[in-house]
């Protein structure tokens, strides 16, 4: 089996080639490729000269040039493909929907030993036209118009249930109950059910999943500091005195969502 590794962040493609050498040993591993137009040329190489194409395809979505997507518009591959990413925004229930496989970093060995054992059921059962099928659908849906989030959260406030805009929170934080921090140091319950819900509600360019525990606002940020252990310790405005810590694996993320932000 020959395994295509398309990922554009040194670090996690050495990881992810590591992971696969582990749960796939007999496989022939080709790349990494770190851009959308070093793909197009890699599968313009091979179409060329009628090598073959890989059995299957793991490939981050945001790469250095664009988007994956890009890619397999254009090109059309017959085999699976197993997305990575760092980020929620690209249509996930698509994935779901159309049964190919996403794994969000930082990529865990058993998601991805999960994701290989449902390429070796496919194999033995399913067919490249089953699969461009389910392409085919995917790239329709990450091209549909953008979804649409949460700008206004619902909270108690004294025996009031009170609206607060998005620009006045500053995060949301799961201590049994999920509260919604104000900008202004309030702190109001809220009847949300978990952070993964409301990580679906919220517009991931505003807010990110800081850790376990806590969704924090761009905008409540003041900056942040490495740690030597390579965490990363956050520091929220004022009035709000609480740090949050980011980890180690998801320190990369953060900074780049920081930046672009």
């Amino acid at each position: 089996m020959t395994i295509l590794l398309i990922e554009d962040e040194p670090l996690v493609a050495k990881t992810l080639a590591r992971l696969v050498r582990q749960l796939e040993p007999e496989a022939h591993l080709e790349g990494p490729l770190e851009s959308v137009q070093m793909a197009m040329e890699w599968f313009g190489r091979h179409r060329a000269t009628d090598l073959p194409e890989p059995d299957l395809i793991l490939s981050d979505i945001q790469l250095s040039d664009g988007v994956s997507f890009d890619i397999y518009r254009e090109i059309n591959p017959k085999c699976p493909i197993i997305f990575t990413t760092a980020y929620d925004e690209y249509a996930i229930r698509a994935f779901k929907l159309n049964s190919i496989d996403y794994l969000l970093k930082p990529v865990e060995p058993d998601e991805l030993k999960a994701a290989f054992d449902k390429y070796h059921r496919w194999r033995q059962g399913g067919t490249s036209a089953d699969f461009r099928d389910q392409l085919r659908d995917l790239l329709a849906d990450v091209s549909a118009p953008s979804k649409k989030y949460k700008h206004r959260f619902m909270a108690h406030y004294l025996r009031n249930i009170v609206p607060v805009l998005e620009e006045n929170v500053a995060y949301f934080c799961r201590d049994e109950l999920i509260y919604l921090y104000t900008m202004d140091g309030q702190k109001l319950v809220t009847d949300y059910g978990s952070l993964d819900e409301l990580e679906e509600l919220t517009d991931p360019g505003v807010f990110i999943r800081a850790n376990r525990q806590c969704l924090v606002n761009l905008n409540a940020i003041a900056g942040y500091q490495s740690h030597y252990s390579g965490k990363l310790i956050v520091t929220l405005r004022k009035p709000a005195t609480t740090e949050l810590t980011i980890s180690k694996e998801k320190a990369a993320v953060f900074r780049e969502w920081f930046e672009q932000g």
